[in-house]
């Protein structure tokens, strides 16, 4: 009797024991980032442990529990255990900093994903404050209230010292709203079903007499007021002095390390470099090149496609330049077609991982590269939302684009098969998709399986010059772990970028 009860209470305290590490959880999950080049996955929290699994450096990993200095994470469709030692949390508050958005009509988002709702759009070289860093979203203050960024389109710069005003003459400054699109309405109320009383135009400029979450207050030219969905504009602010003065139109530098140079060229020599959100008077514009002056006198010269400035209309489709310099993307146009969307989930993979998701994460940082180039781009979605394939197909028409990009992510019963293919229809698509596909395998460690004749109605229906690009087997476990990194997104959205310049560089000529 003595020796069953001893088992009982026996049984009972490993109970306990093993119970323990559950209450040891957090009440919130959050993320951590991989600090050495190889961390190995466990199936608990200590060295003793089965190794189930491998990540990488800068591996995002999710938190969901903690025991002593192991983190127990998401891993696949299960959970296992890391050494928190070789983790860095990815929560960060940013004091006295502020983002330049290095992109137009870049998505502020109520929460830190890509499933979240947009709140509002901000546009090239916007300076904003920052509050904090969660892996690679950063909340901001965008119109009186937080919303988030994708540091992937924002510089970071130390937040400017507000100078006190001058006394010698009385300056005020006043917000306009600038109208974004050929035609807008203006409604009685902040209320899509409300009344329309009038309609307004693109690049018209009104005054903002207040703001209602996404909806703005204008007053028309006739004196009455309305209100305006936020999103078909930009906000600007003038300054209104008691004399009557001429400023001289300045540029703000939008990426860290620009380079200035002797020349209006880029095989001139740089006579310095400067980060972003540095401002410089323009002495004048020679084509796609601005003429400054620095602090010490000297003349540099920088070019357009890395800088705001102060006069341009960023909302504005660029006009095509007569002489496009080679390297750059001036003048052209370009669709990129995140894959998917919304209650179109793609494949999934055999992790868990769903297709849609990571198709826009790679377009969106396509399109910052081929922007910072100088090229006008267009995406068929910015959001977790479902766009028809022949809506897909017609914005590329009716913007008359010069190049179609589809991006997706490839699967097949068979969990074997590997790799990445470029996709063409017609013999007029096929350089490109040549071009495209020899510079992505010369970023990428992966199976090529070439470029390939691929009847889908993205292409076939397309009279632009379009290629379908599928970016590895999610159907393939180690590829899946591979494709879903962010260091995999970024070699193959600079593989696909440099592929591009190489086509249009090819045409010049």
């Amino acid at each position: 009797m003595n020796d069953k009860l001893l088992q009982k209470m026996t049984i009972f305290l490993l109970a306990i024991i093993l119970l323990i590490p559950v209450f040891k959880v957090y009440a919130q999950e959050s993320e951590v980032t991989v600090n050495v080049p190889s961390l190995k996955v466990r199936s608990g929290p200590g060295l003793t442990f089965d190794i189930i699994g491998e990540v990488e450096q800068n591996d995002k990993l999710t938190v969901i529990g903690k025991e002593n200095d192991w983190l127990q994470v998401k891993y696949g469709n299960t959970n296992g255990w890391v050494a928190g030692w070789y983790t860095t949390s990815d929560s960060t508050e940013m004091t006295n900093k502020q983002v330049i958005s290095k992109v137009n009509k870049l998505n502020v988002r109520k929460d830190p994903s890509l499933s979240s709702a947009v709140i509002g759009q901000i546009q090239e070289g916007t300076q904003l404050t920052t509050f904090k860093s969660e892996g690679q979203w950063i909340e901001i203050s965008f119109q009186d209230k937080k919303g988030w960024v994708h540091s992937d389109y924002v510089s970071i710069v130390k937040q400017a010292i507000e100078k006190e005003p001058k006394t010698e003459q009385t300056t005020s400054t006043r917000e306009i709203f600038v109208v974004s699109v050929d035609v807008l309405n203006v409604r009685a109320k902040a209320d899509l079903s409300s009344k329309i009383i009038g309609q307004v135009s693109k690049s018209e400029q009104f005054k903002v007499i207040t703001k209602d979450h996404n909806w703005v207050q204008i007053e028309l030219e006739n004196g009455k007021k309305g209100w305006v969905y936020s999103f078909y504009g930009q906000f600007a602010v003038h300054s209104l002095s008691s004399e009557s003065t001429t400023s001289l139109e300045t540029i703000k530098i939008l990426y860290n390390g620009t380079n200035l140079r002797s020349e209006s060229t880029t095989n001139s020599e740089v006579v310095a470099r400067v980060n972003a959100g540095e401002s410089f008077p323009v002495l004048e514009k020679e084509k796609d090149w601005y003429k400054i002056e620095l602090s010490d006198k000297t003349i540099a010269y920088v070019a357009s496609w890395v800088v705001s400035s102060s006069n341009s209309d960023n909302s504005s489709i660029t006009e095509p330049i007569k002489e496009r310099k080679k390297g750059t993307l001036q003048g052209v146009t370009l669709v990129i077609d995140a894959g998917h969307g919304g209650n179109d989930r793609g494949t999934t993979g055999a992790l868990g991982t769903d297709e849609k998701d990571i198709t826009l994460l790679t377009a969106e940082l396509l399109a910052s590269k081929l922007q910072a180039a100088g090229a006008n781009v267009i995406m068929t979605r910015e959001s977790d939302v479902y766009v028809d394939l022949r809506k897909r197909v017609s914005i590329g028409h009716q913007s008359a684009a010069d190049a179609f990009v589809s991006l997706h992510y490839d699967a097949i019963e068979n969990s074997s098969v590997r790799g990445y293919t470029t996709y063409y229809m017609h013999d007029f698509q096929k350089e490109l998709a040549t071009y495209v596909h020899k510079e992505l395998g010369n970023m990428v460690s992966m199976k090529d399986r070439g470029t390939q004749p691929g009847n889908y109605l993205i292409l076939r229906e397309n009279k632009q010059k379009a290629i379908l690009i599928e970016l590895g087997f999610l159907s393939n476990p180690v590829e899946e772990r591979y494709v879903t990194t962010p260091q995999f997104r970024e070699q193959a959205s600079l593989g696909i970028y440099n592929g591009i310049i190489n086509y249009f560089d090819s045409q010049i000529n």
